[in-house]
């Protein structure tokens, strides 16, 4: 088999596994993934996970792949605080949260990395529109900070909160308090609702 057969029979899922390949192909030549790549026919996103090269240069496609490459996942903590411009800085890594063990991959598209946090702290995201009908697990600025609060405890005084340095025109207009409040108290932690009653009194959110 020829790349360009290849190619025309995977592009249009814009990622594939190598059960795909095998599934289409059952005598695949599996060394054939692995010069591709160094060919820069493909890009190997994880151990049996390939994309190829056109998508690298669509953030949205570096986001979608954080949620297919490491399930399950959604995007939070500093990318989604981020995203919604609620921290200043600019993140280098897709940081998101799981349930499986913490991680990190590294790829073409980006640089990886998974929290893990309980099952029952799986909610607080939405799916956000992409090109081509695709949806990516996005969590909502208030989960995304409460995530942040709960895996870095270091977060637990006025000051630790004031040197987050989030934006407070978002904190006052956009930002839903009584959101935060409901995911902490479905939550259950004593040390992360601490936390969060410290947070709405620098910011003054009632």
């Amino acid at each position: 088999m020829n790349f360009i057969q290849f190619r025309n029979r995977f592009l249009s899922l814009a990622y594939f596994t190598t059960n795909q390949v095998y599934a289409s192909y059952p005598e695949f030549n599996r060394n054939n993934l692995g010069r591709w790549v160094k060919q820069g026919y493909l890009v190997r996103l994880r151990q049996g996970y390939y994309a190829f090269p056109e998508n690298r240069a669509s953030v949205e496609f570096a986001l979608w792949f954080a949620n297919i490459i490491y399930k399950p996942s959604y995007i939070s903590l500093h990318t989604a605080l981020s995203f919604y411009g609620i921290i200043p800085e600019a993140v280098p890594m897709i940081t998101s949260v799981t349930t499986l063990k913490t991680t990190t991959f590294s790829n073409d598209f980006g640089e990886y990395t998974y929290k893990n946090i309980k099952y029952d702290m799986m909610f607080g995201y939405d799916l956000r529109e992409m090109e081509g009908g695709r949806r990516i697990m996005f969590a909502t600025p208030e989960k995304a900070l409460i995530d942040l609060l709960y895996l870095y405890p270091f977060y637990n005084t006025e000051r630790d909160l004031e040197e987050l340095r989030l934006d407070e025109s978002y904190m006052q207009d956009d930002f839903n308090a009584e959101r935060l409040t409901e995911f902490s108290d479905r939550i259950g932690s004593k040390a992360l609702s601490n936390r969060i009653k410290i947070l709405r009194k620098v910011h003054n959110l009632k």
